[in-house]
């Protein structure tokens, strides 16, 4: 029994094919190589972001906690002083 010429073509067409998708098509090797590396960035500027949360949370907390914290951010981002006190400039 002889097989058939024009089967083997088809097949190479088909291989073909495939590896094309595999390497340069929609879910190519490079583009999931490309999204993971996206993914990590993300995951690390998320990271970030969570750390910064957690410190404007821990200062909102000791923001409602006490006049203390308020005090000390008058004083060093205002340049306030209590009344009664004397200011000392210190050049550097």
């Amino acid at each position: 029994m002889r097989s058939p010429y024009w089967l083997f073509p088809v097949l190479i067409l088909a291989l073909v094919g495939l590896q094309y998708r595999l390497w340069v098509g929609d879910g190519s090797l490079a583009q999931v190589k490309e999204l993971r590396e996206q993914i990590d960035t993300q995951n690390k500027e998320n990271k970030q972001l969570l750390e910064r949360n957690r410190i404007l949370e821990a200062e909102v907390v000791e923001l409602k906690k006490g006049m203390e914290t308020v005090e000390e951010r008058a004083r060093h981002e205002l340049g306030m002083v209590k009344e009664g006190e004397t200011l000392f400039l210190q050049s550097k």
